[in-house]
């Protein structure tokens, strides 16, 4: 008796279980084509289309595995304005970057991210290609960062190469362009001008130390 007892509580919260795990599967069931915003899109096995960009504080934050396509119309604008008023060799000094944390909510994008521009905090493990990247999210790459006009980021970890600036505060790699600048460097610089945490040099810089404690 009592092992039928058990056997039926067994089997009534394995039901449980079972039905809520159903409910989550079905909500967070990864999407060959996903659309943003959306709440309804968590998880992307494809394509995700982008056609705006939320604000840090309500983004809803995605997983794709695969690529990530942005079409926020603002990135037709921003970098033309950034071209046209492109601050003087001082005003890139590593004290003038961000130090803000990364945030919690962090789209995450295992593959290629390919945008006009990108405003939200993004995580890329892979190729990410933005006419003009990151501008005013914290965005980590790891992998290779390619942008014909700027790359801004938090952290970097590989390749980031542009034309006319590169500016992160956390770099492991190489930095490739006309204006490199890291807060936190390990790793190469290439370009015109470079700066690091530890020296301003013309056409190579480097470092490969850690911070003293």
């Amino acid at each position: 008796m009592k092992i039928k007892f058990l056997m039926m509580i067994g089997l009534f919260t394995g039901s449980i279980i079972n039905a809520q795990d159903s409910l989550n599967t079905k909500s967070d069931k990864p999407r060959l084509i996903g659309f943003s915003p959306s709440k309804k899109t968590k998880n992307v096995n494809g394509v995700l289309i982008k056609y705006y960009d939320e604000i840090d504080h309500e983004i809803q934050p995605k997983k794709v595995n695969g690529i990530g396509l942005g079409f926020n119309g603002l990135g037709i604008f921003f970098p033309a304005l950034l071209l046209v008023s492109i601050p003087s060799i001082d005003n890139w000094a590593i004290n003038d970057i961000g130090s803000e944390p990364l945030p919690d909510k962090m789209n995450k994008i295992n593959g290629m991210q390919l945008s006009i521009i990108n405003m939200e905090p993004t995580v890329t493990n892979g190729l990410e290609v933005n006419i003009s990247s990151n501008i005013s999210a914290l965005s980590v790459t790891n992998g290779v960062a390619f942008s014909p006009l700027y790359n801004f980021h938090h952290t970097t970890k590989g390749a980031v190469v542009s034309t006319f600036a590169n500016v992160s505060r956390k770099c492991r790699g190489v930095q490739i362009s006309l204006f490199n600048v890291c807060k936190d460097s390990r790793g190469i610089q290439i370009g015109l001008w470079n700066e690091n945490e530890r020296r301003k040099l013309p056409l190579i810089n480097w470092n490969f130390k850690n911070k003293k404690s």
